[in-house]
């Protein structure tokens, strides 16, 4: 399974950290990475430590979001989208943490159900498709985002392009396990539901390691104080982004099928 995975990729920069901490010569995966979840002392929503269990371990009839939250362990099969999962975790371990609590919450006063309700959707969608792009505080950022919301992909892709680059104001960071794992055999059509996180100039001077701190700490405390739905995301079709994809010329971007004009209400 491992070995599809192309880790020079651009989309995998924000996992591929916590990927180079598994000893995977030494340890079968489920042991290397409860390795990380004890050196990285995760916890779930009530403070349990948190780690990797099989997937026999889930109880029928228990919603998995619940059994995090109560037991601290994350089911986990042998495949490429629990592995991604599980990598999310060890990279932005608050946010994760407070998606769980936000489910469970949900679960706990609805029940599981047919229907999820905004909340619990808004959770899931994060959880499994999401990008977060922070873009810099002022004039620039909002440009920027309110071409990406008014789905102005001429304007988002070309005009404002240089905002994407080394020192910009502009930068995306996978979240969602499914959308990692969808970007093994990548296509055109891969879109994120983004979330849009504005950054003053104090994180666009930190190192790698510290900007991805600081997202986990403000987009876990912004979740925890707002709550989540659905409509918080706007689409993103993530080979669009500068160097994301080869053959990024006039006829790239023109393809209505994938950058699509916002429809009308």
């Amino acid at each position: 399974m491992l070995p599809s995975i192309d880790w020079s990729r651009p989309w995998y920069a924000t996992v591929l950290p916590a990927r180079r901490r598994l000893d995977l010569a030494r340890d079968s995966v489920i042991v290397a990475l409860n390795a990380q979840a004890r050196a990285l002392d995760l916890r779930n929503p009530s403070g349990l430590p948190l780690g990797f269990v099989p997937q026999a371990d889930l109880p029928d009839g228990v919603a998995y979001e619940e059994f995090i939250g109560a037991t601290g362990g994350v089911p986990t099969r042998d495949n490429l989208h629990d592995f991604f999962n599980a990598l999310v975790w060890l990279t932005f371990p608050l946010i994760k943490r407070q998606l769980n609590a936000l489910q469970a919450a949900q679960i706990a006063l609805s029940g599981v159900g047919k229907s999820r309700g905004p909340a619990r959707d808004g959770a899931t969608i994060f959880d499994e498709n999401s990008a977060l792009l922070v873009l810099r505080e002022g004039d620039s950022g909002r440009a920027l985002e309110a071409a990406l919301r008014g789905h102005d992909w001429r304007s988002v892709f070309v005009d404002q392009r240089a905002k994407f680059g080394e020192g910009g104001d502009a930068e995306v960071w996978l979240f969602g396990h499914a959308l990692m794992e969808k970007l093994v055999a990548p296509y055109k059509a891969i879109t994120a539901h983004t979330r849009v996180v504005f950054a003053g100039d104090d994180y666009f001077v930190l190192d790698a390691a510290g900007r991805r701190a600081w997202l986990d700490r403000r987009v876990a405390h912004d979740l925890a104080q707002q709550g989540l739905t659905t409509a918080d995301f706007t689409p993103l079709p993530v080979l669009g982004l500068p160097g994301w994809c080869e053959g990024q010329d006039d006829d790239f971007y023109n393809d209505a099928a994938v950058f699509r004009p916002k429809r009308e209400k």
